[in-house]
């Protein structure tokens, strides 16, 4: 009977050694490599340049931790009713990264690349080029009643400060490729459709970073939850020293109100006579 193999290029085992995409762990990788460059070599299994290594880490470290967001509250409350279940708390924090937090990262990433690789013919080479596409992009997102990913933030609604820098460094590295410059485009071009200004936001510019350094669009909200694991830690490390959870949750328990049902009623359905009858 053949015995059957699993071919990886991650990580293995030997009795004397352990490899890790083809270099010893302990010798070639453990002192030498930072995590956030690892991250980047296991996820495309090929070693990131300095500037590569730069532009994501600069992403991990914009979206580590921004506040009393969703994800880091329903943390604190989670390890609150479950002190003994650290991975319960970050799971919990982890899985709110969704469309409006977090989420927006991969959202605009795969929204970028859909608009590049629908284009017919070369890549625009300038800016007028480049807002010539935004626009037409904007503007049949707001026909087809979609918003454009990226675009807007609750707070910051003079300015996201991660993004200019972020479009900064890249260009330092020579990393500002087609992704930034539709997002960047469409910073500039968006009002004219829009009738108002909305900021870039970091979760999207940090999509276009990460889709310009090539990195698989199905992961890029993976390295969002990533960054933001760091994050939550740092919740959790200061919930501990100065818990606010309690207060938190006291805040709503003692201020409910008992309030009358409000039953539900589903939509209605068109009648027999609006649809053109019964059919036997």
């Amino acid at each position: 009977m053949t015995t059957p193999e699993y071919p990886t290029a991650l990580g293995a085992s030997s009795l004397e050694s352990i490899t890790l995409l083809g270099t010893d762990l302990a010798r070639d990788v453990m002192g030498s490599v930072g995590f956030g460059e690892l991250a980047f070599w296991l996820a495309t299994q090929r070693r990131p340049t300095p500037g590569e290594t730069r532009v994501f880490e600069s992403v991990l470290a914009a979206l580590a931790d921004h506040g009393f967001t969703p994800t880091a509250i329903v943390t604190r409350l989670t390890w609150l009713s479950a002190p003994d279940s650290v991975q319960g708390a970050l799971a919990a924090g982890l899985l709110g990264g969704g469309s409006r937090f977090l989420g927006v990262t991969e959202d605009c990433g795969r929204f970028l690349h859909d608009v590049l690789t629908g284009v017919d013919g070369e890549l625009p080479t300038d800016d007028a080029g480049w807002d010539a596409l935004a626009l037409e992009t904007v503007t049949a997102q707001r026909t087809a009643r979609r918003f454009v990913p990226g675009l807007g933030h609750h707070v910051h609604k003079q300015g996201d400060p991660r993004t200019p820098r972020l479009f900064e460094i890249a260009a330092e590295e020579g990393l500002y490729g087609p992704h930034l410059s539709l997002f960047a485009a469409i910073g500039r071009v968006h009002p004219q459709v829009l009738g108002k200004t909305l900021p870039l936001n970091g979760a999207g510019v940090c999509g276009a970073a990460l889709a310009d350094l090539g990195l698989p669009l199905e992961l890029l909200r993976g390295f969002a939850l990533l960054a933001r694991t760091a994050g939550l830690i740092g919740q959790l490390a200061e919930e501990l020293r100065h818990p606010v959870a309690n207060d938190v949750f006291l805040a709503v328990d003692l201020n409910n109100r008992s309030v009358a049902p409000d039953p539900y009623v589903p939509d209605a359905l068109p009648s027999a006579e609006t649809n053109g009858g019964t059919h036997g």
